[in-house]
Parts: structure tokens; sequence; C-alpha cells
């Protein structure tokens, strides 16, 4: 945890670097610190250091870190695959959803939504690898799902997001985050406002942002690695 501190500041000189290489500025890429398997002390950590989206994969290791740290403004984001019996609850405790990929769990998500709650900001997860065993729609189905999540009226589709497979080739890194960004861009041709491209993590950030990344997301290189 006391190193929580530095780690977060190099995260964020490697943000403000790869953004000035690619030509954009700083602000155009949110940091979402991923505290998957972390304890709440962990969180506090970075909150103390300005931080305030949070991303969990777990709704059940979520949800005590959440209710602990009420007090807290913090910006929780579940990154994690959606299942149908946990839609509610997660619509109910998150801002941000990162990982639809069926319109059953975004009708669920918005039917749970409370009323009195802003819209539950959501992207679509895109399945770039073709591996069966990750979450996302494929590209040829994501305009027809992309319209239909974007009508359901107690949700606001952001964007986009990918998990490719990891990799430290740099051509092959750029090459996914483009295919990505070129997704995004033809949903806005369609008539889609979407201001979000969920990608990028601790490897290959660099690689994201030069590909047009406005938010990425970073957890080994800010809390250590999982225990």
């Amino acid at each position: 945890m006391n190193e929580i501190p530095q780690r977060l500041a190099e995260v964020r000189r490697r943000i403000r670097a790869a953004a000035q290489a690619a030509g954009r500025r700083a602000d155009e890429v949110a940091l979402l610190a991923v505290s998957k398997t972390k304890p709440a002390a962990d969180i506090v950590a970075a909150y103390r250091e300005g931080q305030r989206q949070f991303g969990e994969n777990y709704l059940q290791d979520a949800m005590p870190k959440v209710d602990a740290l009420a007090d807290l403004a913090i910006e929780w984001h579940f990154i994690g695959r959606l299942q149908s019996n946990k839609a509610a609850e997660i619509s109910r405790h998150f801002a941000w959803v990162h990982g639809i990929d069926q319109h059953k769990h975004a009708a669920r998500l918005s039917d749970h939504r409370p009323m009195q709650a802003p819209p539950l900001q959501v992207c679509i997860q895109v399945n770039l690898s073709g591996e069966a065993t990750k979450g996302g729609v494929q590209p040829a189905e994501l305009p027809a799902l992309a319209h239909v999540v974007a009508g359901l009226p107690r949700l606001r589709l952001r964007g986009l997001m990918t998990l490719p497979s990891p990799t430290t080739d740099l051509a092959t890194q750029h090459a996914v985050f483009a295919q990505l960004r070129g997704l995004l861009e033809d949903l806005q041709h369609r008539g889609l406002e979407l201001d979000t491209l969920s990608m990028g993590m601790s490897a290959d950030m660099e690689a994201a942002i030069a590909e047009g990344s406005t938010m990425v997301r970073i957890g080994t290189d800010i809390f250590g690695a999982r225990g």
C-alpha cells in the first residue's frame, strides 16, 4: 500500500508522455484504477492521491468495498463479465458498466436502474480476438446491438470496450486498438453520439492512447500483482 502513491504517479506520467507523443492532451485520457481483489485500504490510498474512478470485475468482491467506502466520492465502474442474475444489483451500485455484449443484459440494467439515479453509463464490449473464452459482441453484430442499447431509457451508451489477447508486439497492439476506433467511428457515422474508447491496460496503454483511447484500465501497475 505504501507504494501506491509512487506507482500511481508513474502511471500518470506514462499517460502524459503517451498523449504528448500522440499529439493529444493528457486530460483526454481518463485513468480507471482497477482495484479487483484489492482491499479497501488500497483504494483509499489511491483516493488520497486524487484518484476517483475505480474498476471492479466481481460483484461479490466489489460490494463490501462499495459499502465500506460509501462516504467517498468514488465513481465505480463494473468491468467484469455480466450475468443476468447480477445485473440488477450492478445497475443500482455502479456508475458505469463496460462489458455489455447482449441485449438481455442491457435491458435488465435499464429496467433496474433507480429512477432517482442518473442514467447508467455503458460501453459495449467487442470481441476482436475471436476467443470463445472472452466476452464481447462480434464486430458484424455490433451496429444492431448498439442501436438497441442506445434506445434503452435508463442507459446512456458512451462507447466501446475491448480486451485484446496479451502480446508484446507493438504492431499487433496498434492494429487491434485501431480496429476498435474504426468501429466507433462507424457507429458515429450511423448517428450514434459516442465519445468513449475503453482500451489499454498496464502492458499496452501507450499503443491504446496512440490509437485514441479515452480511458485506460490499469490495475497491476498501480496496486501491484494480484495476490
